[in-house]
C-alpha cells in the first residue's frame, strides 16, 4: 500500500496522518451539525472537540515517550519519529485522556453530560472509519495472511519499506484488508447514529449504542488482525482489544438501560400536543399528575400560528382547567 501520500521536498507527508486528519476535520464539522440536532451550543461543542484531540494526542505520546524513556535519553533525534508509531496501548490511553478532557471541559461550560456524548457519537465514530482507512494505507494494525481462499481476491500485499519499519507490516505477503473491514463498520454505526439522533427515548442513548457498536466491530474484526504485539487473554483464545471491546459492550448495555426520574434530553420529539385541539406545544417540561396539571413549553403552535416567546418569563402556560386560565392569564 502507501505508507506515504505524497512528498514535499525532503518532508514526507504519511497517508496515516493525512487520513486521521479528514477524518477529525470532518468529525468536528459534523458535530456541529449533531450539536443543532440536539439542541445544544455549536460553539461549546467545537471547543470541546479540540480539547479533547488536545489531550488524546499529548496523552499517548507523552505514555510512549515514558515507556521509552531510557532509549530516548540515548537517541533524543528519535523523537522525531514518535508520530509515526502506533499501537492499541497508544490508542486507548489516548482516548481516556480525551474523555477525561471533554468530561472537565463540559462541566466546567456546564454541558449536560449525556446530551453532548449522543451529540459525539456519530462524529466519534466517523473519526474512527479514517483513522482506519489512515491504518490500511500505513500498514498499521495490519491482517492475518489470507492464503489461496476466497479472500485472497481482495488481499492487500505491502511493499514499501516504510510499512515494515513505522507499523511492522511483513511485505509481500497477502493479508486480509482487516482495517477496511473496520472502516466499514464505523462509517455504517455513524450513519445508523446520525439518523437515530432526532429519535432517542433519553440523552445518552446514542452514545450507549456507540459503544455497543464499536465494540462488536473492535470484537469481530479483531480475529482477522495478526496477534503480534495485541496480547493474548484465556491461553490466547482472545486479545487485549477484544476484552476492552467487550468491556465497551457492557458499558454500552449499562448506558442504554432505562434511568429514572426527571432526565436531561429524555425525548427528542419536536412537538407535544396540550390537550386543545389543533395545538401543537414545543416544550421544555412538563408537570403532570393532577387534574389541570400545566405545561411549562417554549411556545404553541395553534391554527398555523405561534403564541409566545421563548424569552417570556413563564413562556406559555397552556393546562386544562378555569384555575391554569387565570394563572395563565396573570403571567
Amino acid at each position: 500500500m502507501y505508507p506515504v501520500l505524497f512528498h514535499i521536498g525532503a518532508i514526507l507527508i504519511p497517508s496515516y496522518g493525512a487520513s486521521a486528519a479528514v477524518g477529525v476535520l470532518l468529525a468536528l464539522f459534523l458535530a456541529q451539525r449533531t450539536a443543532r440536532i440536539a439542541g445544544l451550543n455549536a460553539s461549546q461543542v467545537w471547543n470541546l472537540c479540540v480539547v479533547a484531540l488536545f489531550a488524546a494526542l499529548a496523552g499517548s505520546r507523552l505514555l510512549l515517550v515514558a515507556l521509552n524513556w531510557t532509549e530516548l535519553r540515548l537517541h533524543p533525534v528519535w523523537m522525531l519519529g514518535l508520530a509515526m508509531i502506533h499501537h492499541p496501548l497508544l490508542a486507548a490511553f489516548g482516548a481516556l485522556a480525551g474523555a477525561v478532557a471533554a468530561v472537565v471541559y463540559g462541566r466546567w461550560q456546564r454541558l449536560p453530560l449525556w446530551a453532548t456524548a449522543d451529540v459525539l457519537a456519530a462524529p466519534l465514530a466517523l473519526m474512527l472509519a479514517f483513522e482506519q482507512l489512515g491504518a490500511l494505507l500505513a500498514g498499521s494494525g495490519y491482517g492475518t495472511e489470507t492464503g489461496v481462499g476466497t479472500a485472497s481476491r481482495w488481499a492487500v500485499t505491502y511493499a514499501h519499506p516504510l510499512a515494515a519499519r513505522w507499523s511492522g507490516a511483513p511485505l509481500g505477503v497477502p493479508l486480509h484488508p482487516v482495517q477496511a473491514y473496520a472502516a466499514l463498520a464505523f462509517l455504517t454505526l455513524s450513519i445508523f447514529l446520525l439518523f437515530w439522533l432526532p429519535y432517542r427515548r433519553q440523552a445518552g442513548d446514542v452514545a450507549g449504542l456507540l459503544l455497543v457498536g464499536a465494540g462488536v466491530a473492535v470484537f469481530v474484526t479483531e480475529f482477522w488482525r495478526d496477534p503480534e504485539g495485541r496480547g493474548a487473554v484465556l491461553g490466547g483464545a482472545l486479545d487485549g482489544p477484544q476484552v476492552a471491546a467487550v468491556a465497551l459492550v457492557v458499558a454500552g448495555a449499562l448506558v442504554l438501560l432505562e434511568r429514572k426520574g426527571p432526565v436531561e434530553g429524555r425525548g427528542l420529539l419536536p412537538f407535544r400536543r396540550t390537550g386543545a385541539p389543533g395545538a401543537r406545544t414545543l416544550c421544555a417540561g412538563v408537570v403532570t399528575g393532577a387534574p389541570g396539571a400545566r405545561t411549562l413549553c417554549a411556545g404553541v403552535v395553534k391554527n398555523g400560528e405561534r403564541v409566545g416567546h421563548p424569552s417570556s418569563r413563564a413562556d406559555t402556560l397552556t393546562a386544562d382547567g378555569p384555575a391554569a386560565k387565570d394563572e395563565a392569564a396573570n403571567v
